[in-house]
């Protein structure tokens, strides 16, 4: 591992970098939570082997006048030790002079936005997170990395990182990673060594408490954090604060509703401790809308496999409906004959093998006929009757009433979960489709139009599904929009799976274990 002291040696080692860098920035005295961090960043994203940079800087800019910043450990050796064998390339450490060449009086520094420290930490450490953000945003522009990952324990400096970033533009994914426990399940601090064995014990409450509280989503917000001080102060521990806020704008809430955080700081002897959980009105909604052809149906069953969601494909079940209808002989076009068509309607939308889906409607396995060409040419014109989508949208609501899934479709968004955690707008141009669709139709051995002739088709499909008076297609204004040309299929399920964890963390919604 290379051990880099100065701004000259990083300039030097990473011009002679050409994988891309992940970034983990410390105060050092190292420890689980952080080797978590390294081990996390050493992991190839979408098939790219990244190199891991750490920093070792303990940043005065952070302190206030009567905290820490003299005692807190320093062990330059100790920390290599830990960075190395956790797989570590290198390890920046200067010296403030490095990083604060004109010293502080002289420094630009970085300002975050008042509405995020209102609450939490910020009133009780005034100026500690625009030092927390001036030290990230120099050492980022110093680095140049491709990701930055911090802890979710530190929850609301994580929020304030991503929206410096995202403010200032910088061209960096922001990686929140889960909180790491010791075996008392006390978050692991490099404050925790100032604890003696008793105070360790007493401390062990926080944790304790917060799991209580976890369980108690639906009672008011004052009953939750009056409760979870009741239990800290019976502990003996001293409360700074105990506040039930929305996960990202860190707005005070009153009850609980969509993600929320609640936290607390308490003083255990010469330590101050914070620690967080999540409550949720229900488990994650992902919503991913897009024109025909984009790819969403492959994309999203490995994005729901990836974090342990349900996959509902609700294309499939429109595709189901139409295959239905022909089935019977019935008008595609007529209303009357299409609801005529719904009475008595079973459809059955089950697991498969490999994250795909089974699909059979009033006792007809249809998971392969419902691709074939004549279903695609007919199943924009069964949608856009508002029986059809009135019995599909009461039907996915009601499997989404617990959450935990990610649906696609083309109203997904809009009309079916307009409340959904994440909205992506998963779409490519009219090309880039025809291609895909003319390779989907040749694996399936169907007859294989020309690529002008796709084309013609999707555009004509698109027009169709825009301009329906019911539910027509368009992307939600809170939606993001992916424009997936020129991405691999990994690329583009990892974009998503950025996106998800922007907004529900790991520690609200865990990965799935590993398969043996």
């Amino acid at each position: 591992m290379h051990l880099l002291l100065t701004c000259h040696d990083l300039a030097a080692w990473r011009q002679r970098q050409e994988a891309p860098i992940h970034f983990v920035p410390t105060m050092g005295a190292l420890h689980q939570g952080h080797e978590a961090l390294i081990h996390a960043a050493a992991r190839p994203v979408a098939g790219r082997e990244p190199v891991v940079l750490v920093s070792v800087f303990v940043n005065p800019l952070q302190f206030g006048p009567q905290e820490d910043f003299g005692r807190y450990p320093r062990n330059l050796d100790a920390d290599a030790g830990v960075a190395a064998a956790a797989g570590a390339a290198a390890l920046f450490a200067p010296e403030a002079a490095e990083l604060y060449p004109a010293g502080e009086a002289g420094l630009t520094r970085v300002q975050p936005p008042s509405s995020l420290r209102r609450s939490l930490c910020a009133p009780l450490r005034p100026g500690h997170f625009e030092g927390v953000a001036t030290v990230v945003v120099r050492l980022l522009a110093l680095i140049r990395p491709e990701r930055l990952l911090l802890g979710e324990k530190d929850w609301q400096q994580l929020v304030i990182l991503r929206r410096v970033v995202r403010d200032l533009g910088l061209p960096v994914q922001v990686q929140g990673c889960a909180t790491v426990r010791e075996a008392d399940g006390l978050a692991c601090s490099s404050r925790n060594r100032y604890l003696s064995a008793d105070q360790r014990t007493q401390a062990g409450a926080l944790p304790r408490a917060l799991k209580i509280a976890s369980s108690q989503s639906g009672l008011p917000g004052g009953a939750i954090t009056g409760g979870l001080r009741q239990r800290l102060e019976a502990a003996g521990l001293e409360v700074e604060y105990a506040e039930l806020v929305m996960a990202h704008s860190l707005e005070p809430v009153d009850r609980v509703a969509g993600l929320c955080l609640l936290a607390s700081a308490v003083r255990c002897g010469p330590g101050r401790l914070i620690d967080h959980t999540f409550l949720m009105s229900r488990s994650p909604i992902v919503a991913i809308d897009g024109p025909a052809g984009a790819g969403k149906s492959t994309v999203t069953r490995a994005f729901a496999r990836r974090l342990g969601l349900i996959y509902l494909d609700t294309g499939a079940m429109y595709r189901a409906v139409t295959w239905w209808v022909q089935h019977l002989g019935a008008d595609p076009a007529l209303p009357e004959a299409v609801a005529a068509a719904l009475a008595g309607l079973d459809l059955q939308i089950s697991a498969a093998a490999e994250g795909a889906q089974q699909v059979c409607i009033n006792g007809h396995d249809v998971t392969e006929a419902i691709r074939s060409p004549e279903v695609t040419a007919q199943v924009s014109a069964v949608a856009a009757h508002g029986c059809v989508r009135d019995a599909l949208t009461a039907q996915q609501q009601a499997m989404g009433s617990r959450g935990g899934l990610v649906a696609e479709g083309r109203d997904i968004g809009t009309a079916v979960f307009p409340d959904a955690d994440l909205k992506v707008f998963l779409t490519a141009t009219v090309a880039e489709r025809a291609r895909r669709r003319a390779q989907d139709l040749e694996a399936r051995g169907f007859a294989v139009p020309s690529q002008p002739v796709l084309e013609a088709e999707i555009a004509e499909r698109d027009h169709r599904d825009a301009t329906r008076a019911v539910a027509p297609l368009r992307m939600a204004d809170d939606a993001v929009e992916l424009v997936t040309d020129g991405m691999a299929i990994e690329a583009v399920i990892q974009a998503l799976v950025d996106l998800f964890r922007d907004r529900v963390p790991h520690d609200a919604w865990p990965d799935p274990d590993p398969q043996p």
